[in-house]
């Protein structure tokens, strides 16, 4: 698997349903529905539909902070742009521009959410990017 769309579907997965509950949603439902619309029209009305839904189901979770949910959602998507991307590859430059558009510098994507736990004698360390730890 070409780790380029790869990792191009985990970004636009996770900046599509961060968007979701945000007013910029209007805006990344028509770009996504019009990407679907130029690479596979035959889904385009399926794939509307389907963010209706998954905005209604990013609303409720946000409401509820149910993480789960919002995980699920996000790795939906991502897997339902990574189909598209691996079936017309010629729509990576088109969803690399939309999520410029929709996200300029990448900051939707790359909000990192920890949570960590320990007890007794345990350590955690989190670390959003590079972590460098000397301990003696």
């Amino acid at each position: 698997m070409d780790p380029e769309v790869t990792s191009l579907a985990q970004s636009a997965g996770t900046t599509l349903v961060a968007l979701m509950a945000t007013d910029a949603w209007h805006r990344a439902r028509d770009g996504v529905t019009q990407l679907w619309r130029r690479t596979q029209p035959e889904r385009a009305e399926t794939v509307a539909a389907e963010l209706e839904v998954g905005r209604e189901d990013v609303l409720a979770a946000v409401a509820a902070d149910d993480r789960e949910t919002l995980d699920e959602l996000r790795l939906q998507w991502q897997e339902l742009v990574r189909r598209l991307l691996v079936a017309r590859p010629d729509a990576v430059e088109a969803l690399r521009g939309l999520l410029n558009q929709l996200d300029p510098g990448g900051s939707t994507a790359r909000q990192i959410t920890q949570h960590a736990t320990a007890s007794g004698q345990a350590r955690v360390y989190q670390a959003g990017r590079d972590q460098h730890i000397a301990e003696r």
